[in-house]
């Protein structure tokens, strides 16, 4: 019988702050970050800068650190994503490191058996005092998964498979006595795992899911759901890309109810690409010199081919239209003002949080939290 674990979801998913708008990190387990730039300030992802950005994040009052799960890479001038540290290992270490965050792992169900993900994803657990979170994918990308001699299941298989894969982690997580599991993916015979998470709770856990199945998975399962934003076109003269509010807030609010009838509460994140500077004209300026001038066009070609199944066609408006949507991904380009104002605009439109990706994170946090902090603070956002 597994135990009700929605009162420490709940107290977990608060991430120990009472803020209205949760702040994270996205993505600084790998080298380059998200962004597919050859500038030589780019992010380095080496552990050394992932343990100082986490502990300035600490300090910071930030709630959230998010790897991404990244096996091979991208390839082009830079090895775009092709450095990553393995997520729960990373988690594990970092969390020893901090005080407050809440870090995740990110683990592909298809690659951990059950059994030995339960048991290290309680040891970071323990090492963070019941700060670990757990970011769920079921299937991912056919060139990483063959690195491991593992096929992709049918897309919908994806998520019987990853719900009998939770419901092992769950019960080594919960239950006291041994336990067997005849399943269809699974057939365990007296399965037995101590310590159970710290605190007789349970790590928050995260989807992103976009499919109706996807979706119906995180909401029967998960604590929190992270989907993109779509934007306007880009405006070439101002830099801006304006949220696209009515879809994004459908989404949302259909989400909420649906998680309602599952008698569940859900949080939902997105990701935004942070380049901010004193002026308007200098977060322009530096998009452009990082996104357009010095992107890495092969490693975005690699995405574009692979994730969209695709062929490589420059003449071709749609697969111009795919490439800039990877460059681009959402970004939040202005002076402080302008990306405390978007800020404001995801909040209005329902997120509980954001996780952030930048240039160089460490370079930058400084003027984010001397700039945007305030100006979240003052628009009720955030305390101090």
């Amino acid at each position: 019988m597994l135990i009700d674990r929605n009162e420490s979801a709940t107290e977990r998913l608060s991430m120990g702050t009472s803020n209205k708008l949760k702040l994270g990190i996205f993505g600084s387990n790998l080298n380059s970050g998200k962004n597919a730039t050859r500038v030589p300030e780019r992010w380095s992802g080496s552990w050394d800068d992932n343990v100082r950005l986490a502990q300035m994040a600490d300090e910071a009052g930030f709630e959230f650190f998010l790897p991404l799960g990244r096996w091979r890479g991208w390839g082009g001038a830079t090895h775009y994503q092709e450095s990553t540290f393995e997520t729960i290992t990373w988690a594990a270490a970092l969390l020893a490191l901090t005080k407050r965050l809440t870090i995740f792992g990110t683990v592909h169900t298809p690659l951990f058996h059950p059994v030995v993900a339960a048991k290290m994803m309680v040891t970071a657990d323990h090492a963070g005092h019941g700060r670990f979170g757990l970011n769920l994918v079921v299937g991912n990308k056919d060139k990483e998964f063959a690195m491991f001699g593992v096929s992709l299941y049918e897309h919908d298989r994806r998520y019987e498979h990853g719900q009998e894969w939770l419901d092992v982690v769950r019960r080594c997580w919960t239950e006291s006595r041994e336990f067997d599991f005849p399943g269809e993916y699974f057939n365990l015979h007296d399965v037995r795992s101590k310590p159970k998470p710290y605190g007789d709770s349970q790590p928050l856990l995260l989807n992103a899911g976009q499919s109706p199945a996807g979706q119906q998975f995180a909401l029967r399962n998960c604590d929190a759901f992270f989907t993109s934003v779509r934007g306007s076109e880009y405006d070439e003269k101002t830099g801006i890309i304006t949220p696209d509010i009515g879809p994004a807030t459908e989404l949302l609010d259909s989400l909420r109810s649906r998680a309602a009838a599952h008698a569940r509460t859900i949080g939902i994140f997105t990701n935004v690409n942070v380049i901010c500077r004193p002026t308007q004209r200098e977060a322009i300026d530096y998009y452009r010199y990082v996104l357009e001038e010095n992107a890495d066009w092969e490693a975005v070609d690699n995405q574009v081919t692979e994730l969209l199944d695709t062929k490589r066609d420059l003449s071709s408006p749609d697969y111009q239209k795919k490439r800039w949507s990877i460059v681009r991904h959402f970004p939040f380009i202005g002076s402080p003002d302008r990306v405390a104002e978007l800020f404001v605009t995801l909040s209005k439109m329902g997120f509980d949080g954001i996780g952030m990706t930048m240039v160089n994170y460490i370079d930058e946090m400084p003027f984010f939290c001397s700039e945007i902090m305030p100006r979240l603070e003052k628009a009720g956002l955030r305390t101090r």
